[in-house]
């Protein structure tokens, strides 16, 4: 037992710093409020494919980091990373086939996608009301366009490249290091 819970803390501590160190490295796509960096939740996926616990810890770690690191609306949308993730490792821990299956994997992967974008703009939405990060024209251009289409429909579509991304690398993962699939506790 002792083993196995040395064994998920490496792993969350090495998944942690990915999700530092990749927003710093990959390319960023920013319009207006948002900015979508290529790979940013891909540690966050991994983690859910290996446990809960690993879920939870490797999303506060990154949070912690991103309130040292980043704008406050940043490190709060990184917060919410962990009622997805949450989500997500419960769900794939009863059923740890679940990205096997082409029609559930997607299902699972959207439904992940619009738990993200919900809690992301539950998060902004004050931001914008109170003017915080937002430029006029920003805030001109209206709640519906600044926090429901670019935040929410942006969250959603990110969250499943970055979803489906993970899904193969934990394909590759699972082949390479047969004794990670057995972390489910």
């Amino acid at each position: 037992m002792e083993h196995k819970n040395i064994y998920q803390l490496v792993l969350a501590g090495v998944l942690c710093a990915i999700g530092l160190v990749v927003p710093m490295v990959m390319p960023k796509v920013i319009i207006g409020p948002m900015s979508f960096t290529l790979g940013a939740h891909v540690a966050i996926f991994l983690a859910m494919f290996i446990s809960p616990k690993v879920a939870a810890a490797v999303c506060v770690g990154t949070t912690l980091g991103f309130f040292v690191t980043t704008p406050l609306i940043i490190a709060a949308r990184a917060a919410t990373h962990l009622i997805f993730a949450l989500v997500g490792a419960l769900i794939i821990k009863r059923y740890p086939d679940i990205m096997e299956s082409m029609v559930a994997g997607i299902g699972l992967n959207v439904a992940l996608g619009l738990l993200h974008a919900a809690g992301e703009v539950l998060v902004v939405a004050p931001f914008f009301f109170s003017g915080y990060m937002f430029t006029p024209a920003q805030l001109a251009n209206g709640f519906t366009m600044s926090v429901i289409v670019l935040v929410g429909a942006g969250t959603v579509l990110h969250s499943v490249l970055d979803c489906s991304i993970s899904v193969l690398l934990w394909k590759f993962v699972k082949t390479t290091v047969p004794s990670i699939k057995l972390i489910r506790g």
